[in-house]
């Protein structure tokens, strides 16, 4: 997105039932921004929103959690298996 930039310590583990991916972006932006970007850029990708920052496809889901901090944003991506 757009105002995030990407830490470099994604964390990627391979599981026999799927994949983990753990990742962290920072930026100046609002929450509600962010939600509301991936709220309309993850369904052209495949992902159907199942509530507030949890998407799923194909097996896999995506959460997106996010804290305040001094002005600025920390967005936490995990993706993990799980139900479709």
């Amino acid at each position: 997105m757009p105002g995030l930039a990407a830490e470099a310590d994604a964390l990627v583990f391979d599981k026999p039932d799927g994949r983990i991916v753990q990742a962290t972006a920072r930026g100046g932006l609002e929450r509600r921004a962010v939600f509301d970007f991936y709220d309309s850029t993850l369904p052209q990708l495949g992902w159907r929103r199942q509530s507030a920052g949890r998407y799923v496809r194909e097996g896999e889901t995506l959460g997106i959690a996010i804290e305040s901090s001094g002005g600025l944003i920390t967005v936490q991506f995990t993706l993990s298996p799980g139900k479709s």
